[in-house]
């Protein structure tokens, strides 16, 4: 038996914690005990791993070349940060001037200043763009340079030296005022009732700030752990609920289908039940209505003038109905007669039409006496 072996044999041999100390050394692989007791020889597997790699699946060798490789990157960026936060701000003041120029007329020597400075940057800045371009050829010889210039081309533009000795004797200076009302302009952002403190008690304040903004930070990520925390259990609790809310949508569904059409005859009877008794209803609204409004529009008096009025235009109707049957006997007899048959036409049209409105007369007031 090999090494790796006897170390899982005796790691199997620990009792029933073997499954929550394997899931606590390797806890970003999305396992459960569940899978672990089905594959025991998984589990047996990761034992021996844990025995040589960390949580994060790093061997101790791997480990110890990551941190080395850390900290030479760690020392690098500490020499670098400093040289670029100065450019940085360098290039802040540049600008800060700029504005300042467009508003209020500066004095000479401070315009000599951020000249000299800002030329002294910009052959600063040439001079690295002009040896970042040059490289040697497998010959020896070297490659054309950029625009075909020289670093030492370029040096020759910088200001004169008295001037460059003058801008770095009042470089500190500025930088250090520059600074300050940097610090007092994070200071008020950060509290903003210090903003009329005095400058005093704002250089002490300024002293604790970095703590303050420490603490606040060290909150912040805290917060941001609990949000993630929360943020994963809350997905969790949601797949969770998503899959109770199926199976119960399942079940809904197999209960709907199955007492569909057991209840379905029911509901209709019920359905056509109420729609009968809501027909007959409106029926008898409508009678009652139909006979309210006949109450209201016909009294007994009218009823009577009614009926008067109705047996003599049924006299009427009859008298003319007689006069007709005269007048197309007549105009039987007398078809073939010509012009006095068009005068027989005449009366004849005349005694239809006072007959068609007595006709309807009589039927207008036969309506109300039904």
């Amino acid at each position: 038996m090999s090494a790796a072996e006897t170390v899982g044999a005796s790691l199997l041999g620990k009792g029933d914690n073997l499954h929550q100390q394997v899931l606590a050394s390797f806890p970003l692989c999305d396992l459960t005990e569940e899978d672990l007791t089905q594959n025991p020889k998984l589990c047996k597997l990761l034992a021996t791993l844990s025995q040589s790699v960390d949580h994060t699946g790093l061997t101790a060798t791997l480990k110890t070349d990551l941190e080395k490789a850390e900290q030479k990157l760690q020392a690098q960026r500490r020499r670098w940060l400093p040289v670029e936060g100065l450019h940085g701000l360098l290039q802040e003041m540049m600008q800060d001037y700029r504005v300042k120029t467009h508003h209020t007329t500066l004095p000479p020597d401070q315009n000599m200043f951020y000249d000299t400075m800002e030329r002294c940057l910009l052959v600063a800045h040439c001079v690295r763009q002009l040896d970042l371009s040059t490289t040697t050829t497998p010959t020896g010889q070297d490659q054309l340079s950029l625009l075909g210039l020289t670093p030492k081309q370029v040096l020759e533009l910088i200001p004169k030296e008295k001037d460059v000795q003058r801008m770095k004797q009042s470089l500190p200076k500025e930088v250090e005022k520059h600074l300050k009302t940097k610090c007092f302009s994070l200071l008020s952002y950060y509290q903003p009732d210090w903003e009329g403190e005095s400058d005093s008690l704002k250089n002490i304040k300024l002293a604790h700030l970095s703590g303050q903004l420490d603490a606040e930070k060290k909150r912040a990520e805290s917060l941001t752990q609990v949000c993630r925390e929360n943020a994963v259990l809350q997905q969790r609790q949601t797949q969770l609920y998503l899959t109770e809310l199926t199976v119960c949508i399942q079940l809904l569904q197999s209960l709907i289908l199955d007492h569909r059409l057991r209840i379905q005859t029911q509901v209709d009877n019920k359905n056509l039940d109420y729609l009968e008794a809501k027909c007959e209803l409106v029926m008898q609204k409508i009678g009652m209505e139909s006979a309210e409004i006949r109450l209201d529009t016909y009294t007994a008096n009218t009823v009577v003038a009614h009926k008067k009025m109705r047996d003599q235009l049924e006299s009427e109707l009859k008298e003319n109905r007689l006069e007709k049957q005269s007048v197309e006997s007549k105009m039987a007899s007398f078809e073939m007669l010509g012009t006095e048959f068009e005068a027989l036409a005449d009366e004849y049209g005349r005694l239809q039409a006072e007959i068609n409105v007595k006709d309807w007369a009589l039927k207008e007031f036969k309506q109300p006496a039904q």
